[in-house]
């Protein structure tokens, strides 16, 4: 990928040239195949380049086209190429050597600031219209490339990655206690709720599915994505889905293999990412290309303690998907002697900013790292295929099938279920019962669901306002949403641009430490929207889970890891057994919280005091879901953070 940049005065003022500079130097510390700029009286614009498709070698970037005088800069990949080839009259002459970003200047002269409207793949751009004295630029729906920006009264200045523009004069670098905020009370993995703030004060992001118009001395976001259900698609035969699933879903795999080096993929023993690989190794082998696997497994001295249906090395399954597909050249990565604890530092400074999924953060680094050794420059992957290609969870669908009375279907399908998967009906009816009917929570309380407290400070909470804000997007005091199911989950996975953004930040600047492109095909936009419009029963039936993936894999993957309904990988089970040799010194460190004033002001004392005696007991590998020790591994990485401001 590559990085933008820019300064524009909106007073029309000359930009000062050194400050441009000082935006390009930060960013050298990236790998990049061309440094190019480009400045017109009020504005300026950069790219830090890495040359991932064919078109892109030795492209000029920033480009500016005198004629009609505008000046793109862009960080992109657009995958509907063939499209615009079409809708824009682009010459068959022309087309095989057209870069993304002229493709996308095109774009903008037909369709102006509908333009992103039109766009598939993943994208960051800037345009500079001299005419209009417009500075336009938009990211792609679900945010895969990063783009933040400054504002003042006469400036604005943006970027890819949010350290240079810490290091212009005008810029202070101060602590969003906003979006603190809302990242210590939030659920899960992700940060805030308000997707244009950062934890930088004066940092602003542009939000996933939205574009920045700065016009007249006046800044506007707008949205121009929203993915909803829609109108449910009905086909005539279990074969009719599965060939049109098939065929949406090898045209995004296609897409993300257009690259000048060579390609590769993370690979698990599961179907999102199975499916991936498969698809793609039918393209690569008809065109004789390499094709790499990175997978990850456990150190050999870990033992596997998850109960019999999870398990931790999932390379007996890997191994079989590798082995059927064919053509694949497989890494087994087990990081040695690597953990989440000792590459905190080191994954600050790749994300820029605090973070909750500690148990895989440096795995996921690492597969990077080795994609990048093997010349990788397209690494694929599956994540969102839980709500996409693989969706299909069978205890909530029946729930629905309980609440519409549908009796005989629900008494046959718990029946092939309990087949399938062992096991007794009864149990699982009343759980299905309570997903159809909520209320029988109150009436019949069950289990206190697993969470990790809470880490905000509540003086804090109600110091910033965080509950009251929360509500506005249907969330309660848990920091997540109100009676949520699975089917609310998707919904609102798609609706709330919020949810995209850790993921995606993630992304981004792991590809652009390591000079290579990460590409999901299972979020590929054409994708997210032929599965919203598939009917549920076509996910599951029989007592099948996610069966339409499973159902358009036959002859791509092998049974085993097709058809297997009893055992699921479990990555990060091993975070607790590779930190003991430094056990001591998280150990040291987590006591010390207790003294911090600024984590006392933040976090909350009782939870972390009851979190800090979870220390006194003896660690164990299998303590790896114990909430003491997560909640001192994320007050930590917050404490680390902090500690770059003072």
């Amino acid at each position: 990928m590559s990085a933008l940049a820019g300064i524009y005065h909106m007073n029309g003022e000359p930009i000062d040239i050194q400050s441009g500079h000082d935006l390009m130097k930060a960013l050298q510390k990236y790998p990049a195949d061309a440094i190019q700029t480009w400045h017109l009286d009020s504005i300026f614009l950069g790219c830090h380049a890495q040359w991932i498709t064919p078109e892109s070698v030795g492209e000029p970037l920033p480009f500016y086209d005198y004629e009609r005088q505008c000046a793109i800069t862009a960080d992109a990949i657009i995958d509907n190429r063939k499209e615009l080839f079409e809708r824009l009259q682009i010459d068959p002459s022309y087309q095989k050597q057209i870069t993304d970003s002229e493709l996308i200047l095109r774009a903008y002269y037909k369709w102006g600031k509908d333009t992103p409207k039109f766009l598939l793949g993943d994208f960051a751009f800037m345009i500079w219209d001299q005419k209009h004295q417009r500075l336009f630029g938009a990211r792609d729906f679900s945010g895969s490339r990063t783009l933040y920006y400054h504002r003042s009264y006469d400036r604005f200045a943006f970027c890819t990655i949010i350290e240079p523009l810490l290091v212009l004069p005008f810029v202070e670098k101060k602590v969003n206690e906003q979006w603190l905020a809302q990242y210590l009370a939030l659920a899960g993995t992700v940060d805030a709720v308000d997707s244009t703030i950062t934890p930088y004060q004066h940092i602003e992001q542009i939000p996933p599915s939205h574009s920045i118009t700065i016009e007249k001395n006046k800044i506007t976001l707008n949205r121009y994505s929203y993915i909803t259900k829609g109108k449910v698609l009905k086909l005539k035969s279990n074969e009719e889905y599965v060939e049109a699933f098939q065929h949406v879903f090898q045209e995004a795999v296609t897409a993300r293999l257009r690259t000048h080096g060579k390609v590769g993929s993370q690979l698990s023993g599961g179907l999102d990412s199975g499916a991936v690989v498969a698809f793609a190794a039918k393209k690569l082998q008809k065109e004789n290309k390499p094709f790499h696997t990175f997978s990850y497994i456990p150190p050999a001295d870990f033992e596997d303690f998850t109960p019999r249906y999870l398990i931790a090395d999932e390379r007996p399954y890997i191994t079989s998907t590798a082995d059927y597909v064919g053509g694949i050249t497989t890494h087994y990565c087990d990081f040695k002697g690597r953990d989440s604890y000792s590459e905190i530092d080191d994954f600050l400074d790749v994300i820029e900013m605090p973070y909750k999924f500690f148990e895989n953060s440096f795995w996921l680094k690492g597969i990077f790292e080795k994609a990048q050794e093997q010349d990788v420059r397209v690494l694929l992957n599956g994540d969102r295929g839980n709500f996409t290609v693989s969706w299909g969870f069978p205890l909530e669908y029946y729930s629905l099938l309980l609440k519409k009375m549908q009796w005989v279907r629900l008494h046959r399908e718990l029946l092939d279920y309990r087949n399938n998967v062992g096991g007794s009906r009864l149990p699982r009816l009343k759980v299905i019962a309570k997903m159809g009917f909520p209320i029988l929570d109150r009436i019949f309380p069950g289990d206190t669901p697993y969470k990790v407290p809470d880490l905000i400070n509540p003086s804090f909470a109600e110091k910033m306002g965080v509950y009251p804000t929360f509500e506005k997007y249907g969330m309660d005091q848990t920091g997540w949403y109100a009676k949520p199911d699975i089917f609310l989950e998707r919904k609102k996975h798609f609706e709330d641009v919020f949810q995209w953004n850790v993921s995606s930040t993630l992304a981004s600047k792991l590809s652009l430490r390591y000079a290579l492109w990460k590409r999901d095909p299972t979020n590929d936009l054409r994708v997210v929207q032929f599965c919203l419009s598939v009917p549920e029963s076509q996910y599951v039936q029989n007592g099948v889970d996610r069966l339409l993936i499973r159902r358009a894999t036959k002859n791509y993957l092998p049974d085993k890891v097709r058809l297997n309904q009893l055992v699921r990988g479990v990555q990060g089970a091993d975070w607790v057994h590779r930190m003991l040799p430094n056990w001591e010194a998280f150990k040291e460190e987590a006591q010390q919280l207790r003294t911090d004033d600024r984590i006392r002001e933040y976090v909350d004392g009782h939870a972390l005091k009851e979190a800090l005696t979870s220390l006194e007991q003896q660690p164990k590998a299998e303590y790896d879901t114990d909430i003491g020790y997560k909640f001192l591994m994320r007050a930590l990485i917050l404490q680390r953070f902090l500690k770059k401001f003072n």
